[in-house]
């Protein structure tokens, strides 16, 4: 099928892109076009007016500061994928990154424009979410910062008012050492996950964990955070029988069915995957150093 008829709108500055949405009816924003252009040709989105936010220069960009990094939303996955900083600063990106799409799709695709789509198995709202990103907006009203674990409302949908446009992304990297993992299954590499799940660790230097993240992809109608599986790890030293523990608190969820997996078999991935996640996670993580007088 072909996308249904469309006004193209391609504005210079956030400023003007903006007040387009704010002006417009039933108007939508693309950034990647690798969702919402798919979407369109099937006609389950069907906008009156397209705004290319590709223009948008301040949209784009790595920048670093001591404490935290902030992506520009209209920064390419093939960047964040390839940029050795943020390997190093924020190692579950990379990671994720591995499972999403193909090359020639992560080559277009941006981190905004997954977060904005918000499909329940995407990958990279669920790390964001694991690292307790925080989502810089921009609209008629002004700009305000809301926390990953409140910008999801639902299926495909986000606290983004209808003339309000995701800027950046907002991450406070772990400390160095720490440990990470992404676990996925799909059924062919590159779909989206039947079910997936984030971990991070940190432990002192006594190998017990003193902050844990663990974060499900798939199994529900939007990414999310497992904080009993949280709460069990930390004051932990990581062995078998915490892992299983773990897992099976991460797996007790009340999940969704489709024609690629019921709940049963959903909530059995979200355990297997969280159990691979913690080994991994735990094989990677380095014990902060013992201080001393």
């Amino acid at each position: 099928m072909k996308p249904a008829p469309f006004e193209y709108h391609a504005p210079a500055s956030l400023d003007e892109a903006v007040a387009l949405l704010a002006t417009l009816d039933n108007a939508k924003v693309i950034a990647g076009g690798q969702s919402l252009v798919a979407m369109m040709n099937f006609r389950y989105a069907m906008p009156d007016h397209l705004i290319d936010l590709g223009n948008i220069a301040s949209l784009s960009g790595l920048h670093f500061d001591a404490q935290i990094l902030r992506i520009g939303s209209m920064t390419r996955q093939r960047e964040i994928e390839f940029s050795a900083a943020l390997a190093n600063k924020v190692p579950l990106l990379k990671a994720a990154l591995a499972h999403v799409g193909h090359r020639q799709t992560r080559n277009r695709g941006t981190l905004g424009g997954s977060l904005a789509h918000a499909d329940p198995a995407a990958e990279l709202p669920t790390v964001c979410l694991a690292l307790d990103a925080e989502i810089e907006i921009v609209g008629a009203a002004g700009a305000r910062v809301v926390p990953m674990r409140d910008f999801t409302n639902g299926f495909m949908t986000t606290a983004l008012g209808y003339d309000e446009i995701l800027v950046a992304v907002h991450i406070r990297p772990w400390r160095l050492g720490h440990g990470y993992s992404f676990q996925e299954y799909a059924r062919r590499h590159g779909d989206f996950a039947v079910a997936g799940a984030a971990v991070l660790l940190d432990a002192n230097h006594d190998g017990v964990i003193e902050r844990a993240s663990v974060a499900l992809c798939g199994v529900a109608d939007r990414p999310i955070r497992r904080d009993e599986a949280e709460t069990a790890l930390v004051g932990q030293v990581l062995d078998e029988s915490i892992i299983a523990r773990v897992a099976s608190l991460a797996g007790d969820v009340e999940a969704t069915g489709d024609i690629h997996g019921d709940a049963t078999y959903r909530r059995h991935l979200a355990r297997v995957l969280t159990t691979r996640a913690l080994r991994e996670a735990s094989s990677r993580m380095t014990t902060k150093k013992r201080e001393t007088a």
